[in-house]
């Protein structure tokens, strides 16, 4: 009972320091369209043939097309600007979506799973409300070496480690397509240490200035994702972007030896490339 305690105040504890951060981003932010984004080449064109599609965790930063598309985010502010401009936006979490079972075609969850600790209901939940075959894309960062004070402040819990990524997929059913290097996270030390000091001592002008400068600076600086099949080489990647195809299949047992990053073909992830 004790270690039941302990876990259930981690998880209401990383969900208040979430929840409180993005109440104060959105409430100061306007909608970021989603064409503005990397993703929108494949994310647009996966759209056109996913009628029945949901984002999870959007903000006022979603990726696909707002208007007819369901969001589930923590914060009020957001739902509130997304149900104005179409989407159809509702408040909750991850870890319970408010669906029946195989309800959309095409799931997205861009930066969430490391933010909730029990990560693995987030993926159950994921693959749950997807359709047999249906696409589910997720993005997360990438070793736990490279945790920094910036991860505390956006209310990460976790960082993967590849083999453990792909352990997870195989558990639930999903079958890796392809991936690529993602993010917007500043690389260089110095800036990500005066981020953290500005957001944490100075964060109704740091909201303006990330909003005003560093935002627009960052969309206009994205490179288009470069997308290899299966798993591509995370020796250097801070944070990767995976396209998943959900198996109608049980999940299948996958022997530990198999778990290597880059032997995506123990493991069957690398077939059925988009290009």
């Amino acid at each position: 009972m004790p270690e039941v305690s302990a876990r259930n105040a981690a998880r209401s504890s990383s969900a208040a320091i979430n929840q409180d951060f993005y109440d104060t981003l959105w409430s100061t932010s306007s909608v970021t369209s989603p064409e503005r984004f990397n993703t929108w080449p494949l994310l647009s064109q996966l759209a056109a043939s996913a009628p029945a599609r949901l984002e999870i965790g959007a903000g006022l930063r979603p990726r696909l097309p707002i208007a007819g598309t369901s969001f589930v985010d923590i914060s009020r502010p957001a739902v509130s600007c997304l149900k104005a401009r179409g989407g159809l936006a509702m408040l909750g979490e991850i870890t319970a979506l408010p669906f029946p079972d195989s309800s959309f075609d095409l799931v997205c969850a861009f930066d969430i799973v490391e933010h909730v600790e029990d990560d693995r209901r987030a993926f159950h939940e994921l693959t749950r409300v997807a359709k047999d075959h249906g696409t589910v894309i997720v993005s997360v960062p990438l070793h736990a070496g490279r945790w920094s004070a910036f991860d505390d402040l956006v209310g990460h819990v976790r960082r993967y480690e590849p083999d453990e990524l792909l352990a997870i997929l195989g558990e639930h059913s999903l079958v890796l397509e392809q991936s690529a290097m993602f993010g917007m996270q500043p690389r260089n030390g110095w800036l990500l240490d005066l981020a953290v000091w500005s957001m944490t001592h100075k964060r109704a002008q740091a909201m303006r200035w990330y909003n005003g400068l560093f935002l627009p600076l960052g969309l206009l600086l994205q490179r288009p994702l470069a997308w290899g099949p299966g798993l591509i080489d995370v020796t250097n990647v801070d944070e990767v972007l995976l396209v998943c195809r959900r198996d109608g299949r049980r999940a299948r047992t996958v022997p530990a030896e198999g778990l290597r990053s880059g032997s995506m073909e123990a493991l069957d992830l690398g077939r059925g490339n988009r290009a």
